[in-house]
């Protein structure tokens, strides 16, 4: 769009891959990139088209399927928005991350051709049209294009939010994915995704106990860690990988857990208690291959739905060294629970003024780019 800068506000949208809601929350955006949120909602998807998002996950799905959630997800995304608007009218655009049905930044190739991909769904003409409002949205595929693999994009508002206190910072997203941004004052901002964060957890949780997630830590409190399952675990490939690199569902899925559970130990609570200590152990490893090779970390920030959860918190200060002071995105200001709706919400106002927003050192791609597109509404 270009112009002069001016303060805009913005409903950020963003599906993780724990599909636990339809985040959305209604964000001030400054020209130098400060991101206030107004309000917040979780929005929950109806049952039946959450159902038919986790069969796209575990790759029970047809091109009609994936076609015609396309649209229902945009749909479900706008009347989370309006919900929003009834209440704070309209915001000056919309920046939605959409819901991810699929990540694969492995550079294989078909002819020559690379096959290095991502597709996230929620069709931003549906909720431009619904809304009635300009609909920011698809941020990772020119990343990909310039060679990146399309996450973790989050590192750009990290940088911005967190470079000016001088300090060397790990920010810790924990959502259905973990990743990281390292944040120093001596060395250039990059980031990667550590592994698994609450899909596991999830998983487990529900098979087991019939519920949505572990609330509050408090079936991961009452078990044992099993070390010897949690040592094989702990083997996957993906954790010796060298940054960058990103994962998600198409790795860690189903599959990929009942094979792990065909050596869990028989008590489910243990269970929960060991996958909760893999994903806070994961976390510690990559900063000790990836991150203090290089610098100190003087203090780990927890966002996402991670830092609701007590048992997890404990884990991650047991194998943190005790110099490294851990907190979360509460202590700067900054909603856990938000922080991601935030960063889109910053990430689109950067393509609607033609800002190049995403970190090469981050994604590995080639150069700077503008991530994201537009569908207008008339």
């Amino acid at each position: 769009m270009g112009g002069n800068l001016e303060t805009k506000k913005i409903i950020g949208l963003m599906s993780g891959t724990s599909c636990d809601s339809i985040d959305a929350g209604l964000c001030e955006v400054t020209p130098d990139l400060k991101c206030k949120l107004i309000h917040g909602i979780n929005y929950s998807y109806p049952e039946k088209i959450r159902k038919k998002i986790f069969q796209m996950f575990s790759g029970n799905a047809t091109i009609k399927d994936v076609c015609q959630l396309n649209f229902a997800i945009g749909k479900c995304f706008a009347d989370a928005c309006n919900v929003l608007i009834a209440e704070f009218g309209k915001p000056d655009f919309i920046a939605s991350h959409g819901q991810t049905i699929y990540h694969a930044p492995q550079d294989e190739k078909i002819n020559g051709i690379s096959l290095k991909s991502t597709l996230q769904i929620g069709e931003s003409a549906v909720i431009a049209e619904e809304t009635g409002c300009i609909t920011i949205s698809n941020f990772r595929e020119a990343d990909i294009a310039a060679g990146g693999e399309g996450a973790p994009l989050v590192c750009f508002a990290d940088e911005k939010w967190f470079k000016p206190l001088g300090k060397n910072l790990a920010i810790q997203n924990i959502g259905g994915i973990s990743n990281v941004t390292m944040i120093s004052y001596s060395h250039p901002t990059f980031g990667f995704d550590t592994g698994l964060g609450n899909i596991m957890i999830d998983y487990c949780t529900n098979k087991f106990f019939g519920k949505k997630y572990d609330k509050d830590g408090l079936i991961a409190r009452e078990g044992n860690i099993c070390e010897t399952w949690l040592d094989c675990l702990l083997q996957d490939e993906y954790y010796f990988k060298n940054p960058p690199k990103s994962t998600g569902r198409e790795y860690f899925n189903t599959k990929y857990i009942e094979n792990a559970l065909k050596f869990a130990p028989q008590e489910p609570k243990d269970i929960i208690a060991t996958v909760t200590a893999l994903t806070a152990k994961t976390i510690v490893q990559a900063y000790e291959r990836f991150i203090l090779p290089q610098m100190d970390i003087e203090e780990v920030i927890i966002g996402g739905g991670g830092a609701y959860n007590p048992t997890l918190m404990k884990f991650l200060r047991t194998y943190l060294p005790d110099e490294i002071k851990l907190k979360t995105n509460e202590d700067y200001g900054i909603s856990n629970n938000f922080k991601e709706v935030m960063a889109f919400a910053v990430l689109g106002y950067c393509c609607y003024y033609g800002i190049p927003n995403n970190l090469p050192e981050c994604t590995g791609a080639k150069k700077r780019v503008i991530l994201g597109k537009t569908a207008n509404c008339f």
